[in-house]
């Protein structure tokens, strides 16, 4: 009997400080998707095609100098019945960025790693040398983002991750209380396990069948 009553304190005690401890823990898991350098100016700021908000802090970090030309990519947006480039450039013009400071690329994606290599054929096609690069993108994208565009570009490219500031993105930093930001950080999750199988391990009818899933 006593021996019973000391496991169940024991398992109180646990109890107690596993929900005590349950919101650092659940920040954690959130915070390590969310990769923020500290920015230096660069050559390009590239967004990653999505929500409007990555194009207006795109913006807003060309009129803080820091990138000489901002650079969109994406395919059709079944949203706003537009191609993504062309919208970010429409929505930059409007907020006053130069023509000749904006260069887009509307050719079809499929995925973030497919976009990573449009940046790099945009460097290797571009007139004045490319070394260093912003990537914008939403918070909990950046970690995967990263390890696509590093993957792509390899050593020649220094790259400074951008994410989109909470206070200015639709995703909450305590995810756990916002069904879209739930879904968000499972999903990158589960698109982190699957970018290594595909890019990093896949071989032969693997990778065939892995590319088939490409999304995102």
């Amino acid at each position: 009997m006593k021996h019973l009553s000391v496991v169940t304190v024991t398992i109180v005690v646990v109890c107690a400080a596993l929900f005590l401890a349950r919101k650092p823990i659940l920040l954690a898991i959130g915070d390590f998707l969310v990769v923020r350098d500290d920015l230096r100016p660069a050559d390009v700021i590239h967004v990653i095609a999505g929500p409007d908000d990555r194009t207006d802090y795109a913006i807003q970090l060309y009129q803080q100098g820091y990138g000489g030309k901002i650079f969109f990519t994406g395919g059709w947006c079944s949203i706003h019945l537009l191609y993504h480039g062309e919208r970010g450039r429409l929505r930059a013009l409007d907020q006053g960025v130069p023509p000749e400071a904006i260069a887009i690329d509307d050719s079809d994606v499929t995925s973030t790693y497919s976009e990573a290599v449009k940046l790099k054929e945009f460097i290797a096609e571009s007139g004045a040398p490319i070394q260093s690069v912003i990537i914008v993108s939403d918070p909990y994208h950046m970690r995967r983002a990263r390890w696509a565009y590093r993957h792509v570009l390899g050593d020649q490219v220094s790259i400074q991750m951008a994410p989109v500031p909470f206070e200015l993105s639709p995703y909450q930093r305590r995810w756990w209380t916002d069904e879209a930001s739930r879904q968000y950080v499972k999903d990158e999750y589960l698109k982190t396990l699957y970018y290594y199988a595909r890019y990093q391990w896949g071989g032969g009818p693997l990778q065939g069948w892995l590319a088939s899933l490409d999304q995102d």
